[in-house]
């Protein structure tokens, strides 16, 4: 049945197409806790998130195109590393591990004794912990105070026989404890001596004191310098999921759409959530081959209703550690299997009755032109279901077609890939997405998140 989705009314008066004006009444408000209390007695903790593109003078399209342009960077390296761990010929070409590394948001937190703050990267697809530390031998230019752990009381340095040391990629034993060197999907890397202190969290409120991290001395990479260091929220025994031991947390991101002052917001432990009835839940799956990532099982797409002609092996895991799909929050929009793709492309040129822009201006596969002098008849989209194993995600319009006034168009916000699939950001936002190591879970509920 072909379901046909009203959503945009074309009001061209405006500087920017709107799509979607979260209600304020709806705003969650951030929870803080005593200044004393430690996580592991509290349960959890909840802090703010922000898009690291926030307050600049960008248009909707603009910031759309500049998580592009991270994304596919991204999307690249980590199809590269995929293949490299999978394929022992291509493996020789890579020096040491590498994950996903980069972000697109951005959480304030604070390190050490007294408490020095800083923005860190957030990062769903990698492990570790760490911050620009002195005495640097080669560190980039941060917006905050480097951290310089000789004046801090609770900085201890690991020892080689720790178990977090172990857990790294690639390390070595130093004169006075474990070296550490992390290398990221995009070749950039952190290179330090591994350290346990007490991180402070959600508004200087929460600290939890003996958190393993990474002091970085040598760090290199353009990816980096929207904040001072990297929180890894990945699978693996460095992640601050993992040294938690409360294995549960959510996130809840605002629509591309919000104005400057909204931020999103991230909920470790007993904080995450929700869920209710309107939840959709679907399986975490791990990969023995690329641990830190979430993945999840992708079955099949319907537009408009109908089921698309895509083979249940499209997204499938392979058994040597490729395909697959992975969550990610630091990646723009969802890239699907180019054969895939190429089966939506086709339904939404089929139900959407305007011209197709091909000028490629957007950096987006599929974009359609809005129709000219400011008419106020609806633009019709089809309706987009993903699939997932026990779970129909439907979405709303505004998470997957981008219009904008100003340029005159309206476009697909997904793309096409070789290899691994990934759901992005923009298709995750208003809705509390939460990660339930302990049942293996994933759930979507939809919720208003914009937070001012």
């Amino acid at each position: 049945m072909a379901a046909l989705t009203s959503f945009l009314s074309l009001l061209l008066l405006a500087a920017a197409l709107s799509l979607s004006t979260p209600a304020a009444s709806t705003s969650r408000r951030l929870t803080q806790l005593d200044p004393t209390t430690t996580t592991a007695a509290a349960g959890g903790f909840q802090v703010a998130l922000t898009h690291v593109d926030s307050g600049k003078n960008l248009t909707k399209f603009q910031r759309l195109q500049r998580g592009i342009n991270r994304g596919n960077y991204r999307l690249q390296k980590l199809t590269a590393m995929v293949l490299a761990q999978s394929t022992p010929e291509a493996a020789d070409d890579v020096a040491a591990p590498v994950v996903s590394g980069n972000g697109e948001f951005l959480m304030e937190l604070a390190v050490g004794t007294p408490p020095v703050s800083y923005s860190a990267i957030v990062d769903t697809g990698s492990d570790l912990i760490w911050t620009q530390c002195d005495p640097c031998t080669n560190c980039y230019k941060q917006p905050t105070p480097i951290f310089d752990p000789s004046k801090s009381s609770t900085f201890a340095k690991l020892p080689c026989s720790s178990t977090l040391c172990s857990a790294l990629p690639q390390s070595s034993c130093g004169s006075d404890g474990c070296d550490y060197l992390y290398t990221y999907g995009d070749y950039s890397s952190t290179q330090g001596v591994m350290a346990t202190e007490t991180f402070t969290f959600g508004g200087n409120k929460v600290k939890v004191p003996k958190v393993g991290f990474g002091c970085g001395e040598d760090n290199e990479g353009d990816g980096f310098t929207q904040g001072g260091g990297l929180v890894g929220l990945g699978r693996g025994p460095l992640s601050l999921v993992s040294q938690l031991k409360q294995p549960k947390f959510s996130y809840c991101l605002t629509s591309i759409d919000d104005a400057a002052g909204a931020t999103s917001t991230l909920s470790m432990g007993s904080l995450a959530g929700p869920t209710g009835n309107s939840s959709a839940t679907t399986g975490l799956i791990q990969n023995s081959a690329q641990s830190s990532f979430y993945y999840i099982s992708l079955e099949g797409i319907s537009v408009g209703g109908t089921g698309l002609s895509i083979p249940a092996s499209t997204f499938a895991l392979q058994s040597d550690g490729s395909g697959g799909m992975i969550i990610d929050s630091g990646t723009t929009i969802t890239y699907l299997e180019r054969s895939a793709f190429d089966e939506v492309k086709k339904a939404f040129k089929a139900a959407i009755d305007l011209p197709v822009d091909n000028s490629g201006s957007t950096g987006l596969d599929l974009c359609f032109d809005l129709p000219s002098g400011g008419g106020s008849g609806d633009i019709k989209v089809p309706t987009l279901v993903f699939h997932f194993k026990g779970a129909d995600l439907e979405l709303p319009a505004e998470n997957y077609m981008i219009a904008d006034s100003s340029v005159g168009l309206v476009c697909l916000a997904m793309g096409s890939s070789s290899g691994m699939s990934i759901f992005g950001n923009i298709q995750q936002q208003n809705f509390m997405v939460l990660y339930d190591l302990a049942k293996e879970s994933l759930s979507f509920t939809p919720t208003q998140c914009a937070k001012s």
